[in-house]
Formats: structure tokens, C-alpha cells, sequence
């Protein structure tokens, strides 16, 4: 998305100088080397990203495999600079959600890089097409004057860093990345210089306004890869590793039988290997599987495959009466139906249908993850890690009740779901 900034002669000139500045093997003196015992990111619940001699665990961004110009020296993963605007960047090979990310990194005088999360394949051009960036650059040696969202340790073109230290280039910085429920801080040596939430009317606003106006769906993904960037800079990068810090919740699904579950209506409802299985009945009618227990805020994690008509969804903060329901309800269904769209049945219908051209975020041969957050009167949905609707309404705010499954009435339904979490917030 930047500019490139280097002419040939520059890149050489600026490499030479990288190499021979505070470094002897590839390692600055004033920094612990990898792997000592006083780097922060090690014990419990820590996984390192790079084992220090192979780019294991990576890969380029829409590739199956490491593109062109990255390396392995001195227990560091190194760029020499041959990417550029919309090539050359590299991902994770998993994707993370909540996390503490730690690493350090150095780059060449007059370098520009960025560490990418919450990064998107799915047919997006870019890794900063999806993923916030944490900017990396030289502040003093860049050769063209920097703005404030520019300079390092930003959240890249969105919220500047302050109370910063930045040791030169060369030298290596240590950077660390929090996540929580979209709640965002950047660290940079120690000291936190950038916080800021996610998915807020601010965050929305700032991307429809500014240099993410053409990237929609910019910073709206609840999970995603990690990504380092090639911006035509040599870049060191070492001790990459990262704390999950995702929590699911309670399982509201056994994987053996229905308890804490009560079947409506006449369709069939059964445990099978680990599976919870809907399907339609003789009768071909409507049909619920419902919480004992009622839920008002949460975060709601489930997994479905539409084996056979998957026209169904799953209710909240509802009351059933027999097959009568009101409530709400995100939308699972077949594509080009609104998978993820809010509807409210006894009621006003649909308040949220989902952008047309994220009707192809339906997977209809395997398994989707969908996430549907409730607090106060607020309802988001993922599906797939693609923010589906986000909902503001005063009437929803005010109800509670029961989580449902339903099968559809119309008959020749089957749907199969797994890993039910719940998170009361």
C-alpha cells in the first residue's frame, strides 16, 4: 500500500549499511541473543513461530510456499527487500484470534515493513487488505517525510503511536501485538504506545473515510494469520512467539446425548459420533433444539455442514412455545439465502442482511465456523472469519431467553453441528 521508496542503488547502499551496524553474526549486541532465557514470551501457554532455522510454519500470502528473497540467517528470518505493493509477504500457516504476539525485529536504514494480523486469504489482492498492520519503518532515515500514522509502532494509516523509544536502525526492537475481544494494544520495548477496539462505529468510520476506503472488510475479521512484510527493505526478524489467549467458553455440547438441551416439535434431533445431527421428519415441519438454560450476553462459537438442505439457523435470547418462536435468529441456510443475516421471528423480520458478494463465504462442501457475539444490544456475526452483520437495535437489547438450533419446515433437511462454546460476558 505504501510507496516504493528505493531506487537499485539505494537498496545496496542501505544493505551494507544494515549488515555492518551493531551487528556481529547477524545479532545486535545491545539485545539478548535468541533463544536466552531473559527474552519475554517463553513459559507457560508460549509457542514459538520460528524455530530460528527454517521458515517452517510460513508461507507467502496466497501461495503454499515461502516466496522469493526470505531467508534464514543468524536465527533470523530475513527479507532481503524483493517484494513490493502487492507481492513478497509472508503468513502463518494457522490463524489466531485473541493473542499476545512477541518479536523482535530490525530493519535497514531508510526500511519499511509491517507485521499484519487478523489477515484474510479468501480472494483478497493483499495482506493489508484484511489484517490491521503494526507499522515498522525508519523514522529519522526514511526519505520522504512521515505523518504521524506513518511512523513506527502505528496502527498503520489508523491511530499514531505515542511515548515511544526506537532504537536505530540496525538495532533490534522489540514489538509485542495484544488481542482481546477486539480490544488492541502495541508494545514497543517494553512500553505500550497504541491501544484501540476493533469493530466499533470509530474503527468504521476511520476505515470509510481514510486510506481503507476501497478495503471494506479492513479490520473486521474476528480471527486470522499473522503476516510480516516484504516492502522492498531488508528486514530481520527473530524470536517470533505467540500466547493464544482465545477463550471458548463452556461446551454446551457433550458430543454423546442432548442433556442441558430440550427437542420442540417432531423433527429429529440425535448425538452422533461427536456430532449433533438435525434432520427433518416425517410431518416435514418445524422443529427446535433449545438451551435449558437461558443466555442474555455471550459469545456464541459453533461449527455446521449442510449435508442436505441446510435451511436452519440459530436463535437467541428466544421463548418457543411449542414450534412458536419469537426472537432472533442469525440465519444458516443455503447460499445465496443470507447465511449470517439477522432475522426476528413473531416479529419484524429481517433488521440485517448480509452484502451480497459474502454469500460466497458459505462453504457448501465441508464444515463453516460461525461466531455470533450478543452484549447489550449489540449483535455481530462471523462466518468463516468474515464479519456478516453487525447490529444495533433498542428492542433486541431488551430481550433474553434461550440459544435454539432449528430445522426448517419444507422437509429433505440435514444439517450436522460440532464444537458449541459459549462465553457469558
Amino acid at each position: 500500500m505504501k510507496k516504493q521508496i528505493f531506487a537499485l542503488i539505494f537498496c545496496a547502499v542501505s544493505l551494507i549499511s544494515y549488515c555492518q551496524h551493531g551487528h556481529q553474526n547477524g545479532v545486535d549486541q545491545n539485545s539478548p541473543p535468541p533463544g536466552s532465557a531473559v527474552v519475554p514470551g517463553e513459559g507457560e501457554g508460549w509457542v514459538s513461530l520460528f524455530d530460528g532455522n527454517t521458515p517452517n510454519g510460513w508461507r507467502g500470502f496466497g501461495q503454499s510456499a515461502m516466496p522469493g528473497g526470505w531467508t534464514v540467517e543468524d536465527g533470523c528470518l530475513v527479507t532481503s527487500g524483493q517484494g513490493g505493493d502487492m507481492g513478497g509477504d509472508i503468513i502463518t500457516a494457522g490463524q489466531y484470534e485473541d493473542f499476545d504476539l512477541y518479536l523482535e525485529w530490525a530493519i535497514s536504514p531508510g526500511g519499511n515493513s509491517g507485521i499484519f494480523f487478523h489477515v484474510l486469504e479468501n480472494g483478497y489482492p493483499s495482506a493489508y487488505a484484511t489484517g490491521p498492520e503494526y507499522q515498522i519503518i525508519d523514522d529519522s532515515g526514511f526519505p520522504e517525510k512521515l505523518e504521524e500514522w506513518q511512523q513506527a509502532g502505528a496502527n498503520y494509516a489508523m491511530h499514531p503511536a505515542v511515548n515511544k523509544t526506537l532504537k536505530p536502525a540496525g538495532d533490534f526492537n522489540s514489538s509485542r501485538i495484544l488481542v482481546s475481544r477486539g480490544h488492541v494494544e502495541h508494545w514497543l520495548n517494553g512500553v505500550k504506545i497504541v491501544e484501540y477496539q476493533l469493530w466499533t462505529d470509530e474503527w468504521k468510520e476511520k476505515v470509510r473515510t481514510g486510506k481503507w476506503k476501497d478495503y471494506p472488510a479492513y479490520g473486521l475479521a474476528r480471527k486470522g494469520h499473522i503476516g510480516l512484510q516484504d516492502h522492498g527493505s531488508p528486514v530481520r526478524f527473530r524470536n517470533i512467539r505467540i500466547k493464544d489467549l482465545t477463550e471458548a467458553g463452556q461446551s454446551l455440547f457433550n458430543g454423546a446425548d442432548l442433556q442441558g438441551w430440550k427437542v420442540y416439535g417432531a423433527e429429529t434431533w440425535k448425538a452422533e459420533n461427536g456430532q449433533l445431527v438435525c434432520e427433518s421428519g416425517p410431518d416435514k415441519g418445524y422443529g427446535y433444539l433449545a438451551t435449558v438454560k437461558p443466555y442474555r450476553d455471550f459469545i456464541l462459537r459453533l461449527e455446521f455442514m449442510q449435508e442436505s438442505n441446510g435451511n436452519s439457523g440459530v436463535f437467541f435470547r428466544s421463548a418457543l412455545n411449542g414450534t412458536d418462536i419469537t426472537g432472533w435468529q442469525a440465519e444458516v441456510a443455503p447460499k445465496g439465502n443470507g447465511t449470517g443475516g439477522i432475522y426476528e421471528s413473531g416479529g419484524r423480520g429481517w433488521l440485517c442482511r448480509i452484502p451480497v458478494e459474502k454469500e460466497s463465504v458459505l462453504n457448501t462442501d465441508g464444515w463453516n465456523e460461525m461466531v455470533i457475539s450478543v452484549e447489550g444490544d449489540r449483535v455481530i456475526t462471523w462466518l468463516n472469519n468474515e464479519m456478516m452483520c453487525d447490529l444495533t437495535d433498542e428492542n433486541m437489547g431488551k430481550g433474553n431467553g434461550v440459544i435454539a438450533l432449528q430445522v426448517h419446515d419444507g422437509g429433505g433437511i440435514k444439517v450436522r453441528w460440532r464444537n458449541i462454546f459459549i462465553n457469558e460476558l
